[in-house]
């Protein structure tokens, strides 16, 4: 609709000539006086439409991370780009671990106090420089964290730390992320990437920092789009690291755990090396690690593989003393979808289960942080029986998979509490089986 402004719109009563009569006792004149109020009705509320979707327009401010990996220090330096105007970003603060960030500078204010950085950047935005330790030792001789010469692999935590800002009202990130790296090298995150860039994006947040695991190097990569996500699977050239082999894994399995969780990332990316990596799986949002030497498949019926998804796409963590619910969901799970799935057989499946319970009796206290071992086999036992419980209750309308998608979608920290309210709702009585006795008296 075309709208002139300063236009008066003059109104004629036509129901006298040839042609013009009144409809249901209207006249023209009111019909048309009708159509008059509403053009200067549409030609008005665009812009006061206008006008209040402008008060609410979020200010927008650019992030850039660029890091640069040092071999020979064993770790890697980072710069972090502000481009803002209006001093949209007024505060940015970082813990400061000991041994693990050093060098700092940078344009503006910059402080250190409580073991925390504080950065004041410029009104029109500034740099600030750190170097982050990378290499980090998980026992006396493996890593969860190296560089080397060929290669590095690390959370995105590792090198740029929990961040806490102040800004103006409605300020919003456009982060980036960006490598320099020796040549040959290459760089695979949890991000989409265009060139040597990766676009960082978290809706759930107002500021953007990269998470995530990352792998650098001279890198083999396998990916394909599995029941709705992106899978990336990516590891040293030089380490036996089964990519093929993972990705015909998911191509059984994860159908049914996009199923169970369809809240799972869109994107899944997993990275791997040998030794001197732990000998493990550890997950981080929408990725995870596991070293080259875990079978798809352990002997008993367990896979480290299936473990670390389903933490990917549980996405939550534990209150302290609880961890044995996040864990005993994970171990449950890995079995279940392998089952449900046909990568192991009923029979096979029973066998893993009874091992675990013979494993958990060993448990004294399901409270310990973090819980692996018995604790974790422990943990698989009262799930199946509340898996059990609840279906009962319920008459079969429910059973443990509610629980855990209420779990994955649940913006608190997993507890004995919140799982105690997820299954009373479920089923409308308190749980025998979550009772402190059954729970050997772990109180959180």
């Amino acid at each position: 609709m075309n709208c002139i402004s300063g236009t008066q719109i003059q109104m004629q009563d036509h129901s006298h000539l040839p042609g013009f009569a009144g409809f249901g006792g209207w006249t023209v004149a009111k019909l048309l006086a009708i159509l008059a109020s509403a053009f200067v009705a549409a030609c008005s509320a665009p812009a006061a439409e206008s006008g209040a979707s402008q008060a609410i327009k979020e200010r927008i401010y650019g992030v850039d991370y660029r890091v640069r990996p040092d071999i020979s220090r064993g770790g890697a330096y980072v710069k972090l780009r502000i481009s803002q105007s209006d001093r949209l970003l007024r505060e940015l603060s970082m813990p400061l671990e000991a041994n693990m960030i050093s060098d700092i500078g940078g344009d503006g204010q910059i402080s250190i106090d409580d073991e925390r950085i504080r950065w004041v950047p410029p009104a029109d935005g500034g740099e600030l420089r750190w170097f982050a330790t990378i290499n980090h030792l998980r026992g006396s001789n493996s890593y969860d964290a190296f560089i080397g010469d060929d290669w590095a692999l690390f959370r995105a935590e590792d090198v740029i730390p929990p961040t806490a800002t102040r800004t103006l009202k409605r300020s919003v990130s456009r982060t980036r992320l960006m490598f320099d790296l020796p040549d040959g090298w290459a760089a695979v995150t949890e991000y989409f990437r265009r060139s040597n860039v990766f676009n960082v994006s978290n809706p759930d947040r107002r500021f953007d920092r990269p998470t995530g695991w990352i792998v650098l190097g001279e890198l083999g990569v396998r990916h394909e789009n599995i029941a709705g996500v992106r899978v990336i699977v990516a590891a040293p050239v030089d380490q036996a690291f089964r990519r093929t082999d993972i990705l015909a894994m998911l191509n059984w399995t994860l159908p049914d755990l996009v199923r169970l969780l369809p809240g799972f990332p869109k994107r899944l990316t997993i990275v791997g090396a040998g030794d001197p990596m732990w000998h493990g799986g550890l997950s981080a949002p929408r990725s995870f690690y596991v070293h080259a030497d875990r079978p798809l498949i352990s002997e008993n019926g367990t896979s480290t593989i299936m473990h670390e998804a389903i933490h990917t796409g549980l996405g939550t963590s534990a209150v302290t003393g609880a961890d044995w619910i996040v864990e005993g969901l994970a171990e449950y799970y890995s079995l279940e979808i392998l089952r449900r799935s046909g990568t192991i057989s009923e029979k096979r499946y029973r066998t893993a289960f009874s091992k675990l319970e013979s494993w958990g009796k060993d448990a004294k206290s399901l409270c310990a942080d973090p819980s692996t071992g018995e604790v974790t086999a422990r943990a698989v036992t009262i799930l199946a029986g509340l898996n059990d419980e609840i279906r009962r209750k319920s008459d079969r309308k429910h059973d443990l998979d509610d629980v855990v998608r209420s779990v994955a979608g649940s913006q608190d920290k997993v507890s004995i509490w919140l799982l105690r309210k997820i299954v009373a709702d479920l089923t409308d009585s308190e749980s025998k089986v979550l009772s402190d006795k059954d729970l050997n008296n772990c109180e959180n």
